[in-house]
């Protein structure tokens, strides 16, 4: 037998653990960095103890290398749950999962969390990435909203939106750390979430 797909296997492995150690790298910096500028292609690279174009060979840019961080944050985070709430027959009770399945996702890696999103206030790369990601859960809220709104035949499209922003916004890990406080897990005010979201839909 050719040892060609052997050797392309390791090949395979050798780069699966250099990305991983890159993402690892990535993660440390940002927990550890005092200042915005302490995060860069050159930082992460000498924290993973890789060459530079190591980690723009892996990742193409610190884009990427932040778009890879967050997959690897929605992993943790068990995001793909997502899908649970859009096939809840009653669309509150979808909105209810789609609250509980973000609540764990913002505490699953939460220092790192907080650090991105403060970061996307300073750098361009972080506010893009985060910015993308944060649509994702608006259009997510849109299709849950427009199901409820669906129900009433006089459905008013600036009433969806207005519903659709209140609730993104109450659905942010901003809000969700606000009404969290310094003693409690986000993943514990998810049924006060859900309140104030039931709230805001009966309007």
């Amino acid at each position: 037998m050719s040892p060609r797909p052997y050797q392309l296997g390791q090949r395979q492995a050798a780069s699966e653990q250099t990305r991983s150690r890159v993402l690892q790298a990535a993660r440390e910096l940002l927990m550890e960095s005092a200042s915005f500028s302490g995060f860069s292609i050159e930082a992460v690279a000498r924290r993973a103890d890789v060459a530079r174009m190591t980690v723009y060979h892996q990742f193409g840019s610190k884009i990427g290398l932040l778009e890879a961080l967050c997959d690897s944050l929605a992993v943790t985070g068990e995001m793909e749950q997502l899908a649970l709430a859009f096939r809840q027959p009653d669309p509150r009770e979808g909105v209810d999962e789609y609250i509980r399945i973000f609540g764990h996702f913002w505490e699953a890696d939460r220092l790192v969390t907080r650090r991105l999103r403060g970061l996307a206030a300073l750098d361009p790369d972080f506010e893009q990435v985060i910015r993308a990601r944060d649509e994702r859960r608006r259009k997510g809220l849109r299709v849950l909203v427009q199901r409820i709104v669906g129900e009433h035949d006089h459905a008013d499209p600036d009433a969806l939106n207005e519903l659709v922003t209140v609730l993104y916004a109450l659905l942010s890990f901003e809000s969700f750390e606000a009404l969290a406080g310094p003693a409690r897990r986000l993943e514990d005010v998810v049924p006060l979430v859900c309140r104030l979201a039931h709230a805001v839909l009966s309007l």
